[in-house]
């Protein structure tokens, strides 16, 4: 049965529409196994039933068929999560006759759960009049069809196009995927709807040059359109969130994105057709690297691919204007859709579809607007108010007035905690117990001044110089290179800068230089492919001791994803000879500081042996975890098994501090760890006093610190270590905030 296996989850796989697939699914396999019916039922946890949601066979009078979690044999596979198989199913002691269904009872019975990551999703049934056994072999086709169908489903529900609508007692409330936490309340609006690229059709133009000409106008448009934005922004945002407009910008005057536009339309394609081919072969690139970063970038291409074509049918932007604040309700949110309503105007945000970490999606919390992404409000009509909950992902469509009042109860907490925490931005990270803290900024495409020069932080403590070579046709020259660092160090006043060299392979291929692996994640990456290539390692850690001539502040070179002292030994010989190369020229250039990025976990336990090669350790949490746990964090079948204060996980880190301390060696965390709240408080008690975060995160984080203890945080990780379940971890943390009326920090919801 394995070519009809396949045969069904290929023509299931084609068809768009979710709903449309199940009524694929259902005849095929009824074909499949010459059944006379087939059923899907999907499980609503809210109502504590399951829902009919595909059949052929079945006919009912009445409203859809329902059946409870306890009620007939549906529900007994459903509770006990195993397949059912039974001869004359009326005689089972769990049989019910449901009097919806107008047709003689089938007798001939078997389901089997449709289960993901032991999540219950619902249950398949095949039925047939006549009294008989299925067979083992009809039995696994139909197991594995459900396996497949589970994957389906999830899939479905994670790109945001289609998710099941569960619900509370009132009917109320669809689920989504929070992108920023918040509370927001007010009507929706859906603003004036544009021209869609995925619409543009294939057509030829009638002049070649009047469509190179269309089209390099809408560029120019484009170009003044997000120097505009940026100029209006400027004052409001962090500089990571506002580079995509100097992305865009940079794409947009790179000679080889406008050359490949024109020589489509001079195959003789119209500007429209032309635009829609090249913006998706570069959208196409990024969507295939496994960084999830990265593959949000193939958004931020379509995005402006999008912009584009509104330039081509628009000669100017068109004012939004707006009487009171909204909830702005969109089908993709984008960065130009979002910049574009007036911030005073904008409550929240409920994106159709995208990703949770989309520039769109990072800029909106950066702007600090709860968004939600995936609920469909296709039936709810402009003006009428809801409740947005960013922390739960959920949107209130009909709220009963006692969620009003809680949720303006919420709301009006939240905006005491933020006006609290932003007001004491500039105040120095020092625990109660008078034990201060470095904070350090994780930066990759932009610096926001202001924090350097209000205080607010103590140095860069990662950047990722990979950003500026993914965004580059070419890789980048030394001098051009030399002249970013140079800003970077520049904008970050006296303070110490640290440098990541060159972290790509495997996962983050770059446009010019593509790779592809089977095991990216334990494949050539990071300084496994510098070393491969000594030529771009010395050009651009030359670059990095040149931009650091003339400047007050220290820099300092991290080697990423290193894993034995011979590939330290190899980087810290071509290192010394840039050093030298440099030197012959520039006398007075100093010699940088050098450190690890401690992912790898062999690293942990040769820590000892390396010490007095290296200046300093920066550690990598999210790498690191997801090797000590062997988790793709990015592969949504384990992804729940990434634990980021699983005990283990916290075991390693102690290790790593208590080796450091011994050998003296300055150590920070930057991976995501140290931006949350809970992740600090264990950081702090394993004895960690150097945190590098995203610009997002340092209000808060601060805040937090100078309210706790760390007396207190340290016997809190001790006790922490012991634990058995990373949720008891959690647990834990999670009391020492609520007791000290930080709880609203990590704030899972309330209902």
């Amino acid at each position: 049965m394995l070519n009809q296996l396949r045969d069904i989850v290929e023509h299931v796989s084609r068809v768009e529409d979710i709903h449309q697939a199940l009524e694929v699914f259902v005849k095929r396999t009824c074909d499949a196994i010459n059944s006379e019916c087939c059923t899907i039922y999907l499980s609503n946890h809210q109502k504590q039933r399951l829902e009919l949601m595909a059949t052929k066979g079945l006919t009912f009078s009445g409203e859809r068929l329902h059946i409870g979690f306890q009620e007939g044999l549906v529900g007994l596979v459903h509770r006990t999560a195993e397949p059912l198989n039974i001869a004359k199913a009326s005689l089972h002691p769990d049989f019910k006759l449901f009097p919806q269904l107008g047709e003689e009872v089938y007798q001939a019975f078997l389901a089997t759960p449709i289960v993901h990551r032991k999540r219950m999703l619902g249950v398949v049934v095949i039925q047939q009049k006549k009294p008989r056994l299925f067979s083992d072999i009809e039995e696994s086709f139909l197991v594995t069809l459900a396996a497949q169908l589970a994957v389906l489903i999830v899939s479905e529900q994670q790109q945001g196009k289609w998710l099941l609508q569960e619900r509370r007692g009132t009917d109320n409330v669809v689920t989504g995927l929070s992108a920023c936490n918040g509370i927001a309340i007010g009507p929706i609006w859906r603003g004036n709807d544009e021209p869609l690229l995925s619409d543009v059709s294939p057509a030829s133009a009638v002049d070649v040059e009047k469509d190179k000409e269309w089209l390099l106008v809408a560029v120019e448009s484009a170009l003044k359109e997000f120097r505009r934005l940026r100029k209006q922004l400027d004052s409001d945002l962090n500089k990571d969130a506002l580079a995509i407009f100097d992305l865009f910008t940079h794409l947009l005057n790179d000679p080889k994105l406008r050359g490949d536009l024109l020589s489509q339309i001079e195959k003789g394609d119209t500007a429209d057709w032309a635009l829609r081919q090249v913006i998706e072969r570069y959208s196409n690139h990024f969507a295939r690297m496994s960084d999830i970063y990265l593959q949000q970038r193939s958004q931020d291409v379509r995005e402006l691919g999008q912009r584009l074509l509104y330039f081509l049918n628009h000669s100017q932007v068109q004012e939004v204007k707006l009487e009171k604040p909204v909830i702005f309700v969109v089908n993709e949110l984008t960065t130009t859709l979002l910049a574009s309503v007036p911030r005073e105007m904008l409550l929240g945000v409920v994106s159709t579809q995208g990703g949770v970490n989309s520039h769109a999606a990072i800029l909106s919390r950066a702007l600090g607007i709860p968004s939600v992404i995936g609920p469909n409000l296709k039936g709810v009509e402009d003006g009428k108010s809801i409740i947005l909950d960013g922390y739960n992902g959920e949107v209130l469509v009909n709220p009963t007035y006692l969620e009003m009042s809680e949720y303006q109860q919420l709301l009006s907490e939240e905006q005491e905690v933020r006006s609290m925490v932003e007001s004491e931005l500039c105040l120095p990270a020092v625990t109660l117990d008078k034990a201060p803290i470095t904070i350090l900024l994780n930066t990759g495409l932009g610096i926001d001044v202001s924090y350097f020069l209000n205080d607010v932080i103590d140095g860069i403590g990662l950047y990722r110089t990979e950003i500026s070579f993914i965004v580059k046709q070419a890789f980048p020259s030394e001098d051009e290179q030399v002249e970013t660092y140079r800003k970077v160090l520049a904008y970050s006043q006296d303070k110490p800068v640290v440098m990541r060299t060159l972290d790509v392979g495997g996962d983050k291929s770059l446009p010019y230089f593509p790779m592809e692996e089977e095991n990216p994640f334990l494949g050539w990456r990071g300084i496994r492919f510098t070393l491969d290539h000594p030529d771009i390692f010395l050009i651009q850690v030359r670059a990095m001791m040149r931009a650091s001539i003339g400047q007050k502040n220290e820099l300092n070179i991290l080697l990423p994803m290193v894993s034995g002292t011979p590939e330290l030994d190899s980087s810290l010989s071509l290192i010394a000879q840039a050093y030298h190369e440099v030197a012959l020229t520039y006398p007075q250039v100093k010699k940088p500081k050098v450190g690890i990025m401690l992912e790898v976990p062999s690293m942990i336990y040769l820590l000892p042996a390396i010490a007095k090669r290296i200046d300093f350790v920066s550690v990598g949490t999210n790498d690191l975890t997801q090797y000590l746990l062997a988790v793709d964090r990015n592969n949504s079948q384990v992804s729940e098994l990434y634990e980021v204060v699983h005990p283990a996980v916290l075991l390693a880190l102690k290790q790593i501090q208590v080796a450091c301390e011994d050998a003296n060696l300055p150590v920070s965390v930057c991976g995501e760890l140290a931006g949350d709240p809970i992740g600090v408080l264990m950081l702090l008690g394993l004895g960690f006093t150097q945190l590098s975060m995203s610009s997002a995160n340092v209000a808060n984080i601060k805040y937090v610190i100078r309210q706790s203890n760390l007396e207190d945080l340290k016997t809190l990780a001790n006790v922490a270590t012991t634990q058995s379940y990373a949720s008891e971890v959690h647990q834990l943390a999670f009391d020492y905030l609520e007791h000290r009326g930080l709880a609203g920090f990590v704030r899972p919801g309330k209902h």
